[in-house]
């Protein structure tokens, strides 16, 4: 079986989407659209813009989005039989698997970038990634630190992101290095995504989903929160409202659609670090990019 799986922030890359820009006519109408729906000129930002102007959330969201999204549409004989997506990642599969249509996921994307870059602002936060520790060691040490600090990320095994407090997650670097991580490293990121400290986002953003139209989608979604095949709009939309403030669980997801039948994963959207991420929890499987 294929699944599909589309990655989250901090796979874009200068000239994003300007192939599919240029040799789809499909794309071509839904970048404008994009660009419509936005009211400002994203296109030219992922296809010109610099890194530093790629890295705004507000920028990153929908560019990474727009790439996934309209990479998927172009695809000849795309017929998901599942579909998951990291973090943001999982609004691409939504859409992909026709839950959402491409201006309603588009919208969410943006609202959600706009809520998520508020809470960064309104409380310093960051997240660092652990290398070389169980899940369970990571775990058991945010848990004894003070301040707000938890695991975030469940990439793959031995890979896991925490999110909090900075100086509590500088704390929590200390002593899992302590513990024996392989490397405790601070990451670029604007907050601490996928923590309690992201509440007002998920306030602000479950308004804008309660008002949107979810179907029934083509093939079972694979949440973050859940980490199993989801096919019902209502508990699809709660998991979305979740996803904000509860932890990525892509290791449990992709190893339960090995356990559903999943053989090969093939990336929609910039970069391969997914793949990575796949072959680190499974030899077994095929991954490969999507390419038009």
């Amino acid at each position: 079986m294929k699944a599909y799986v589309f990655p989250g922030q901090g796979a874009q890359f200068t000239g994003m989407g300007k192939d599919l820009y240029d040799n789809s006519a499909v794309a071509k109408e839904l970048f404008e659209k994009a660009n419509e729906v936005l009211g400002f000129d994203i296109t030219k930002i992922m296809f010109e813009g610099s890194a530093e102007d790629l890295k705004q959330t507000k920028v990153t969201q929908p560019a990474v989005f727009l790439h996934s999204v309209i990479l998927a549409k172009t695809l000849q004989d795309f017929k998901p039989e599942m579909v998951a997506g990291h973090s943001l990642g999982e609004i691409s599969a939504l859409v992909a698997s026709e839950v959402l249509d491409f201006e309603a996921g588009l919208k969410l994307v943006y609202k959600r970038a706009l809520a998520m870059q508020d809470a960064c602002e309104a409380n310093p936060s960051t997240m660092a990634a652990i290398l070389g520790l169980e899940d369970e060691v990571v775990e058991n040490a945010c848990g004894e630190i003070e301040g707000v600090v938890v695991a975030a990320n469940y990439n793959c095994p031995g890979q896991l992101v925490i999110s909090g407090e900075v100086e509590a997650v500088n704390a929590a670097c200390e002593k899992l290095k302590e513990l024996g991580a392989k490397r405790a490293l601070v990451l670029p990121v604007g907050g601490a995504f996928h923590s309690p400290l992201m509440k007002p986002a998920e306030e602000e953003l479950a308004k804008a989903i309660e008002e949107t139209t979810f179907n029934t989608p083509i093939c079972p979604v694979y949440q973050n929160v859940t980490t199993t095949a989801v096919t019902e709009p209502a508990e699809i939309k709660k998991n979305l409202i979740a996803q904000l403030t509860a932890p990525v669980k892509w290791t449990q997801s992709v190893q339960n659609m090995i356990a559903d039948g999943a053989t090969e994963f093939i990336e929609v959207g910039p970069g391969n670090t997914l793949q990575g991420l796949v072959k680190k929890v499974s030899r077994e499987v095929a991954t490969s990019s999507a390419q038009i």
